[in-house]
């Protein structure tokens, strides 16, 4: 309550006279006086109006001072009121003891000292007004943090329905992104087989072979692209689980330069690799080591103009191996510096360029390094003056290295008996231009473009392997190859050749019977491979 506001001091007494007495003396105060004749008229008071201390005579008829102030103290809103009693006798200590168990604060005697009796009444007002001001305050403060639960409750409900909605949102994404690799993959996979077809043919017209190292070259690069898109939202969500095991670092970075090879040479690059003469050894995924240096190597090519030079080199420490990779090319600004390995940064480095990309390379070089416990920086002296990106992984301790195969090189093809093979997709280009290469490798192949059709040849004909596309209309391709394994092709080799890639697409595919999943466009090595 307010300073300034006056407070209520009940006056409780049977004779008249002595409350004119007791008015007298407190009306200095400057607060309200309520008189009162007796204990029931007192009790009115206190039940119609909130009273700050009450001056009562012990001894009253009908209800004297001891009962009424254990009636006032019993009722909750009137536990704390202040109670002076005021004597005319001389009252022993069984008395006051008395008093203060039914609920006194103090005791005047009569006669009444008026300096005495105002300065104990101050003091209880004070008390009163202090009281009550830190109850206002507890209630603000209560109702302060009633407030801030409930926007926080308010808050918190925003967030978990935020975070259901980046969920749903995150799924939808994934089933787009695995919508979008098949419908990209499927058009890519015809094409790639036919420049492959066209290549095995011969022509003598310069222009026709330019063309087709052409259309090779781009093919290539759209379906590293949908690889990289995809590979960075499971490398995120950490659906990428890596295949470890001990390796020699140089066959991954061979298996790196035939991958990038197409690309470097494209842009007439001159390209230098420093390898330690003893062998690298350390524990990774052979697969995703490649496709790291390969993006490097990839990122130097193109952000630099034709005729460039890339420089290579592998160095090691005690514990760690560093693969650095440097252009001489764009560069990267300082400002760009922090910030090149997020996802789709791309900035001024591909202002000038054509082959800009998506952006996502450096950041899926990022997310693979981590996952194999190393990792990955970038340096550059500024614009126009190339860069250089430098990968740290741990090395194995040093023991006797096993033996590790040599990797195939890319030019080779791998031999495979003739063999009674069934295609089955739905997109016609991609069926036939497989079934072309196929029976260019010597191979007897049948051809069919829906389940039904590709049941009934495959119960017919026997095949000994069957390259099965997944997504079929109508009945799709997971069913198709139980049906297979049901009846009577238990013993062939059956090979899911499709646009679906993900970790889930693959489990599927193992779960309904498959013995590969190869993802679109596949080149024909590789099927003759998985044929193998």
């Amino acid at each position: 309550m307010d300073q300034t506001e006056k407070v209520n001091i009940l006056l409780v007494d049977d004779q008249p006279a002595k409350l004119l007495t007791y008015e007298a003396i407190l009306s200095p105060l400057g607060e309200n006086l309520i008189a009162a004749n007796s204990g029931r008229e007192a009790l009115e008071h206190l039940l119609r109006t909130d009273i700050a201390v009450v001056l009562m005579d012990v001894s009253m008829p009908e209800l004297d001072g001891f009962e009424l102030a254990q009636i006032i103290h019993n009722h909750p809103r009137h536990r704390k009121t202040a109670i002076i009693f005021v004597s005319a006798v001389h009252l022993s200590d069984l008395d006051r003891l008395k008093g203060y168990e039914s609920g006194a604060a103090h005791y005047v005697s009569v006669p009444v000292i008026p300096e005495l009796l105002r300065a104990k009444v101050s003091v209880f007002i004070d008390l009163y007004r202090k009281t009550r001001q830190l109850e206002r305050l507890t209630r603000e403060l209560e109702h302060r943090v009633a407030e801030r639960t409930a926007e926080l409750e308010a808050s918190v409900a925003k967030q978990v329905e935020l975070a259901e909605r980046l969920r749903h949102a995150d799924h939808r994404k994934d089933e787009f992104l695995a919508l979008l690799g098949h419908e990209l993959r499927n058009p890519l996979a015809p094409v790639s087989n036919a420049v492959t077809i066209l290549r095995m043919k011969e022509f003598t017209d310069p222009e026709v072979r330019w063309c087709i190292d052409v259309v090779q070259r781009q093919t290539g690069q759209l379906a590293r692209l949908v690889d990289d898109l995809l590979d960075v939202s499971r490398v995120s969500q950490g659906k990428i689980t890596l295949q470890l095991g001990p390796l020699d670092l140089a066959a991954v970075v061979n298996n790196a330069l035939e991958t990038s090879q197409p690309v470097v040479d494209a842009r007439r690059h001159a390209l230098s690799v420093n390898l330690p003469n003893r062998p690298v050894r350390l524990m990774g995924d052979a697969a995703r080591l490649t496709q790291i240096v390969a993006n490097l190597l990839n990122n130097a090519a193109k952000f630099q103009d034709e005729g460039g030079r890339i420089d290579l080199s592998v160095a090691c420490t005690a514990t760690h191996v560093e693969i650095r990779v440097k252009d001489h090319g764009v560069g990267i600004p300082p400002e760009m510096l922090p910030g090149v390995f997020d996802l789709f940064a791309q900035g001024e480095r591909a202002g000038h360029l054509a082959q800009g990309g998506l952006g996502v390379g450096l950041s899926v070089v990022k997310k693979l390094v981590e996952l194999h416990g190393g990792t990955v920086s970038a340096s550059s002296d500024g614009f126009d003056r190339g860069s250089e990106f430098v990968v740290s992984l741990p090395l194995l301790p040093v023991e006797p290295a096993p033996d590790l195969a040599p990797p195939a090189s890319a030019g080779e093809t791998t031999a495979v008996r003739p063999q009674r093979i069934l295609v089955v997709d739905d997109n016609r280009d991609v069926a036939e231009s497989v079934a072309v290469l196929l029976r260019m490798c010597g191979h007897e192949v049948m051809v069919a473009h829906e389940a039904e059709a590709a049941v009934k040849i495959a119960f017919a004909a026997s095949p000994s392997a069957v390259l099965l596309d997944i997504g079929l209309p109508g009945t799709d391709g997971y069913e198709v190859c139980r049906r297979l394994r049901q009846h009577g092709l238990a013993d062939a080799r059956i090979i899911a050749m499709t646009g679906y890639g993900q970790e889930r697409d693959r489990q599927r595919s193992r779960q309904a019977g498959f013995d590969a999943h190869a993802v679109k466009p596949v080149v024909i090595d590789d099927i003759l491979k998985l044929l193998a």
